[in-house]
């Protein structure tokens, strides 16, 4: 199993045996050792140290907890994640000539180390692990655009952007409603933060696009995930994008509804996804663009009603956007990469969406 498939199927059975008896305690000295690691390889590199600051101070965080919790499923993923997003983001930075050999041993120590790690945790779970999601050969649907992005053509003098997202990006008609640009559409239906950061490298760097539009969190809230795991998981993606060359906007998550709940019972989405906790995330999400300087596209005000719902005629079930939805975030979003495009030496023509097409929004 390589890594990233590990640690999503790590969450996944952590999500899933919440209840279950804990399974054997990790080797925290081992957790310990890494972070140590971390700090020292840092400094080594001219550069990323600072860049890899945020990393750092999450994954510092997280081993305080797994000192208070060893036996924390999700905090023994999040940390394996945070290094190993940490070593993804050593590898983007030039190493030093002549290099020395201490730093050197030392990373080698820190990928090895992550190994042993991930895979004492590894046989911890094929103890536990006894249901069909869990053993899931590709559990972040790497599949699913696989051979798409195999015959993507290269970018060209237009810039490309990826949209990643969930069934809200997924249904979206990129080609319908952007007329002459190189928007490329990475949504999965149902995906989680956690899944969409399992896939980045994948589906939008090894694109190289100029910018990705993030669209995520909606499927997080309804699975009760907690606001600061969510948040974890957009600052990784964030940083991936960061080092990699691509300029991340995110995009805030979409207003839902109860006004088609006498239709179907299933409409209900405020129960599911409390608007409150919609409205926390983004607050944090916008302040959070704001320090690092990303672009901030708050779909969210331009969706909402004056009861902070999505209009009944913008979403069919009160979760997808269907085409009045799209077409009220089309210029939200194509004013924002305008933007970020332009800054980035890259002037565009389109103001304004064309002409729009019909399309279900499910």
């Amino acid at each position: 199993m390589n890594g990233m498939k590990f640690l999503l199927t790590a969450l996944v059975v952590s999500r899933a045996l919440a209840q279950s008896p804990a399974p054997a305690p990790t080797d925290v000295q081992a957790a310990e050792r890494l972070s140590q690691l971390m700090e020292s390889t840092a400094v080594s590199v001219p550069g990323l140290a600072r860049a890899s600051d945020p990393m750092r101070q999450l994954a510092s965080a997280t081993l305080s907890a797994i000192h208070a919790a060893p036996q924390d499923l999700a905090q023994q993923y999040r940390f394996a994640k945070q290094v190993g997003a940490y070593l993804a983001l050593s590898d983007t930075f030039p190493r030093p000539t002549p290099f020395p050999d201490m730093a050197d041993r030392q990373f080698s120590e820190l990928r090895d180390g992550l190994q042993r790690f991930q895979l004492r945790f590894e046989t911890s779970l094929d103890g536990l692990n006894s249901t069909t999601q869990a053993r899931n050969a590709d559990p972040v649907n790497l599949a699913r655009y696989a051979d798409a992005n195999s015959k993507l053509p290269p970018s060209g003098t237009v810039p490309r952007v990826v949209f990643l997202g969930d069934s809200i990006t997924d249904a979206w008609r990129l080609n319908e409603y952007f007329t002459g640009r190189d928007f490329v559409n990475r949504g999965i239906s149902g995906q989680t933060t956690l899944q969409m950061l399992g896939r980045f490298m994948q589906d939008v760097v090894a694109l190289k696009p100029r910018a990705v539009l993030i669209l995520a969190g909606t499927n997080d809230i309804a699975h009760g995930v907690k606001a600061a795991a969510i948040e974890d998981d957009l600052v990784m993606m964030g940083e991936l994008a960061k080092a990699n060359n691509v300029k991340p906007l995110f995009a805030s998550i979409l207003p839902v509804s109860d006004y088609h709940k006498g239709t179907d019972p299933r409409f209900e989405m405020t129960r599911t996804r409390p608007l409150a906790t919609i409205r926390q995330i983004n607050a944090w999400l916008q302040d959070y663009c704001r320090k690092e300087g990303f672009v901030f596209v708050d779909y969210y005000s331009n969706l909402a009603d004056g009861t902070g719902q999505i209009p009944a005629d913008m979403a069919d079930d009160g979760l997808h956007p269907n085409s009045k939805g799209y077409r009220a975030m089309s210029p939200v979003a194509l004013d924002a990469l305008n933007k970020v495009l332009s800054s980035a030496g890259q002037p565009t023509t389109e103001k304004t969406p064309k002409k729009r097409f019909s399309l279900l929004g499910h």
